[in-house]
């Protein structure tokens, strides 16, 4: 498999990956903030207590949703590194000191 391709499929595993994290995420926020809305519905006095805890879930979802990004981000950036070779020099070098 040549660079261009590998380098290729690295950057849409990354995309993809990126893509399903925040989905994921917004489907969860979504459904967490629907039953909030549903619980305090059914039982207003319990509002408050509700979305406090709802916030905090949320943010921790947010936290991983960005987490993963950077986790893909940072994939992508070692995709692109350039791969350099060591010279034929070094070899021997190394086995001359031994």
């Amino acid at each position: 498999m040549n660079d261009m391709m590998f380098l290729g499929l690295g950057y849409i595993g990354a995309g993809l990956g990126a893509g399903l994290t925040l989905v994921g995420a917004g489907l969860g926020i979504g459904k967490m903030a629907a039953s909030a809305l549903e619980g305090t519905a059914r039982q207003p006095e319990a509002g408050g207590a509700i979305r406090t805890t709802m916030i905090i879930a949320a943010a921790l979802v947010e936290g991983l949703a960005f987490f993963a990004l950077v986790i893909c981000l940072l994939a992508v950036m070692n995709f692109g590194m350039p791969k350099t070779e060591a010279p034929a020099g070094a070899a021997a070098q190394v086995e001359a000191h031994k």
